[in-house]
Order: structure tokens, then C-alpha cells, then sequence
């Protein structure tokens, strides 16, 4: 789709938001080598940084297998719902 000079593309959005987080990643990280740390208090803060990235992750990833155990369970409700509906016309369309 054209929009005055500029063409828009389907799918960018995530492309943006994984750039953004990449270039926060890199930020915080750049942020943290340069801080007028010791080496014993940096490294503490990275792995409690690590840390809690993880658990995050760990979080959204359960959180989506989660969602993703409610979506197939209503399709499947959905879809025994279509095939008792069409039995009885599949029943109908049988009969000689």
C-alpha cells in the first residue's frame, strides 16, 4: 500500500520491536562496561542481570504455551460444535 512517498510493507512491526530490543540490549550492556564499577560489582550486576532475563524469558514462554494450550482447546470445542451441526446434514445428503 502507498501512502504519499512512502510504501508501507506488511510485517515490520516486528521487525522494529526486535531492533528496538536488540539496540536496548546492546545499550544496557555498553552501559554497564563503562559504569565506574569494580570488576567483582559488575560482574555481580551482569549475572543478577542475566538472571532475571532468564526468569523473564522463562515467564513469556510459559505464559505463551499457556495461551497456546487455550487456543487449541477452543478450536477443538469449535470444531466438534461444526461437526455435530453438520451431521445431521451430512445425514440428509446421504439418504438415497
Amino acid at each position: 500500500m502507498r501512502i504519499g512517498k512512502y510504501e508501507s510493507s506488511d510485517g515490520t512491526t516486528g521487525t522494529a520491536i526486535s531492533f528496538l530490543l536488540i539496540g536496548l540490549g546492546v545499550g544496557a550492556a555498553l552501559g554497564l562496561l563503562l559504569a565506574p564499577k569494580t570488576g567483582r560489582q559488575l560482574r555481580k550486576d551482569l549475572r543478577r542481570s542475566y538472571d532475571d532475563a532468564l526468569e523473564t524469558a522463562s515467564d513469556w514462554a510459559e505464559e505463551a504455551k499457556d495461551r497456546l494450550d487455550d487456543v487449541v482447546e477452543k478450536s477443538g470445542d469449535f470444531a466438534d460444535g461444526v461437526r455435530a451441526k453438520a451431521k445431521p446434514l451430512g445425514d440428509l445428503l446421504r439418504r438415497p
